[in-house]
C-alpha cells in the first residue's frame, strides 16, 4: 500500500510519518507554505505553479501511489478535475475535512452555538456545498476529527469516519504546572483572533488584571511549529478557542506537554468525548470565572495537567491513530 497525503497541516505530517512508522509506505505532500515551517516530504506553491506543472505532478504521483489522501478539501487541481481522472485509474480516494473548509453557520445554528465563526474567505456557504458536491461525486469515504463537524458533511458521503487528532507523544515531554507558582503564566495562541475568540481572552485577561490578580500573559502568534511548543512547555495554563464548540490541535498539544486548558465544548458534544476529557469548559461568557478558578489553585492546575496527558496517551497516540488509517484505507 502506497499512500500519498496531499494538503496542508502538521496533522498530514505527523499521520504520514506515523504510518511510515506501522509499515505504509506514505508521503506528504504540502502544498504551501507556513509561518509554522511544517516539515513536509514534498513542498511546493501550487498557487504559483501552471495548470502543466500541477498535471505533471499529478500523472508522476498516479504512477507512484495507490492511495490518495487530502486535506482541507484540496486537491492537485483547483477546480477538483484531477479526482475522476484518478477514480478512473482504480485510485483509492478519501478525503479529511479540517474545519474552516466546510463549517457553515447554517447548520453551526441548528445546535444551538450563539458564538461560532466563520473565517475571512469561507463565509460563502454556496461555494463550500459546491466544492462538497465536486469531492463526494468522486470520492465515497471522509474523514472527521470530532463529531463538531460531521453535521456538515453528511448527505454527501457514503461513509463518515470519525478519527481523533494525532500526536506523536514521545516528541512531548509533559511540565507539569508547580505547585508553588505564585505568578502562573497564562498562554494563548491562536491562528485566527476572530475565530478563536481572542477578543474574549483579551477582555477577561484585563479584568483579572485591573482586579490585582498576579499572573503573566502571553498572547503567541507568527511563530514556527517548534518555536510555539517551547513556549508552550513554560505555560501554567492553556487557552484555547473559545466560540467553535469542540477541541483542536492546539488544545491537544497543550495536554500531551500537561497543561490544563481552558476551550468551550459545546453542550450536544461532551458526551461524544470520553468521559475523562479535562479540559475546563468556558464560553466567551463564562471564561472569566473560570480562568479565575484555576489562577488562585495551584493543586488544581497540576492535577488537571496529569489528567490532560494521561488522556492524551489513551485517545490521541499517533501509533493507534496510524492502525486506524490503514484500516480505512482496507474499507475503500
Amino acid at each position: 500500500m502506497r499512500v500519498l497525503h496531499y494538503g496542508f497541516g502538521g496533522q498530514m505530517i505527523t499521520m504520514c510519518e506515523s504510518l511510515k512508522k506501522i509499515g505504509v509506505n506514505s508521503k506528504s505532500y504540502h502544498m504551501m507554505s507556513s509561518t509554522q515551517k511544517f516539515k513536509a516530504d514534498v513542498c511546493f506553491e501550487q498557487k504559483e505553479l501552471t495548470k502543466a506543472q500541477l498535471n505533471r505532478i499529478l500523472t508522476d504521483a498516479s504512477k507512484e501511489f495507490d492511495v490518495f489522501h487530502f486535506h482541507f478539501g484540496r486537491t492537485f487541481m483547483f477546480d477538483r478535475s484531477d479526482l475522476p481522472l484518478l477514480k478512473a485509474q482504480g485510485k483509492k480516494l478519501i478525503v479529511q475535512h479540517r474545519g474552516s473548509d466546510v463549517r457553515r453557520i447554517s447548520v453551526a445554528r441548528n445546535f444551538n452555538n450563539p458564538y461560532v465563526q466563520i473565517k475571512k474567505g469561507f463565509s460563502d456557504e454556496n461555494k463550500r456545498i459546491s466544492i462538497l458536491k465536486q469531492l463526494s461525486a468522486s470520492i465515497d469515504h471522509a474523514i472527521v476529527a470530532d463529531h463538531e463537524l460531521k453535521p456538515y458533511i453528511e448527505g454527501f458521503y457514503k461513509k463518515i469516519h470519525v478519527v481523533p487528532q494525532a500526536i506523536h507523544l514521545d516528541h512531548f515531554l509533559p511540565k507539569y504546572p508547580s505547585l508553588h507558582q505564585e505568578k502562573p503564566l497564562i498562554i494563548h495562541s491562536p491562528t485566527h483572533y476572530k475565530v478563536k475568540g481572542t477578543k474574549h481572552v483579551l477582555a477577561a485577561i484585563d479584568r483579572l488584571q485591573k482586579e490585582g490578580h498576579r499572573f503573566r500573559f502571553r498572547l503567541l502568534t507568527n511563530l514556527s511549529h517548534e518555536e510555539a511548543l517551547k513556549l508552550y512547555r513554560t505555560a501554567d495554563i492553556v487557552i484555547d478557542q473559545l466560540l467553535i464548540g469542540s477541541f483542536g490541535v492546539f488544545s491537544l498539544e497543550a495536554m500531551a506537554l500537561g497543561k490544563p486548558v481552558i476551550c468551550y465544548l459545546r453542550d450536544d458534544l461532551i458526551e461524544k468525548y470520553p468521559q475523562e476529557l479535562p479540559i475546563v469548559n468556558a464560553n466567551p461568557d463564562t471564561l472569566y470565572l473560570n480562568l479565575k478558578s484555576l489562577l488562585v489553585d495551584a493543586k488544581k492546575r497540576h492535577h488537571l495537567g496529569q489528567q490532560g496527558r494521561n488522556y492524551a496517551e489513551a485517545h490521541h497516540d499517533s501509533g493507534i491513530i496510524a492502525k486506524k488509517l490503514k484500516q480505512i484505507y482496507q474499507q475503500i
